[in-house]
C-alpha cells in the first residue's frame, strides 16, 4: 500500500502491547461491545470539555479515548469474540465519537469568538469523514480486501488523533488558540490528501481488475 505514516508493523506492535490490558478488562466483565460504548462515552466527555473551552483536559481525554479504542478489538481477538456486528459497532462508534469531538470544538470556538477555529474544525471533520468513507466504500465494492485501505494515506485515524491531541494540549497549556487552529488545518489538509490517495489506489485497482 502507499504513503501511510503508520506502518502495519507499528499497528501490530501497539495492538500486542494493548492486548494484556484488554484481556484484563474482559476479566472484569467487559465485553468488546461494552468497551466500544465506553470509548464512545469518553469521546462525548472530551467534546463537552472542548465545548467548555477546557482544552487541556479535552486533549487528555482525546488521546486516552484513542488508546482505549484499541481494547475492544484486542479483547475480541484474544477471546475469539470477533464478529461482523462487533466490527460494525466499532467502526460506527469510532466515527460518531470523532464527529462529536469536532462538534465540541466548534462550540468551544464559537463561545471563544474564534471564528477561524469554527471553519477549520468543520473542514477537519469533513476531511476526517471522507478518509473513513473512502475506505468503507472501497472495501464494500470489493477493493482493498480486509483492512488493506487502512494502510493507505498520510492521515489515518491514529495520526489525526495525535495531531488533534497536540493542538488541544498546547492550546490549553499556553492559553492561545493558535496551536488548535494549526492542528485543525493540518488535519483538514492531510485528510484531503489521504482521501485523494485512497481514491487513486481504488482507481488503479479497478483498472487492474478490469
Amino acid at each position: 500500500m502507499s504513503g501511510s505514516l503508520v506502518s502495519p508493523e507499528t499497528r501490530a506492535r501497539v495492538r500486542g502491547l494493548m492486548t494484556p490490558i484488554a484481556v484484563g478488562l474482559g476479566r472484569l466483565g467487559f465485553t468488546p461491545n461494552a468497551l466500544t460504548l465506553v470509548g464512545f462515552g469518553i469521546a462525548v466527555i472530551a467534546a463537552v470539555l472542548a465545548g467548555l473551552q477546557l482544552w487541556l483536559p479535552a486533549g487528555l481525554l482525546v488521546v486516552f479515548g484513542g488508546v482505549f479504542d484499541l481494547f475492544d478489538g484486542g479483547l475480541a481477538r484474544a477471546t475469539g469474540q470477533v464478529s461482523r456486528l462487533g466490527g460494525f459497532m466499532d467502526s460506527v462508534f469510532d466515527r460518531w465519537g470523532e464527529g462529536v469531538v469536532y462538534v465540541g470544538i466548534v462550540i468551544g470556538c464559537l463561545t471563544a469568538d474564534f471564528d477561524p477555529g469554527v471553519m477549520l474544525a468543520a473542514a477537519a471533520m469533513t476531511s476526517a469523514f471522507m478518509v473513513s468513507y473512502t475506505r468503507a466504500k472501497a472495501e464494500n465494492q470489493g477493493f482493498t480486501p480486509g483492512s488493506g485501505m487502512a494502510e493507505v494515506g498520510l492521515a489515518p485515524r491514529e495520526v489525526r488523533i495525535a495531531i488533534l491531541t497536540i493542538g488541544l494540549l498546547l492550546t490549553g497549556g499556553i492559553a492561545s488558540t493558535t496551536p488548535l487552529a494549526i492542528a485543525l488545518g493540518l488535519i483538514a489538509f492531510l485528510g484531503t490528501i489521504t482521501t485523494i490517495q485512497r481514491i487513486v489506489v481504488t482507481i488503479n485497482q479497478a483498472k487492474q481488475q478490469g
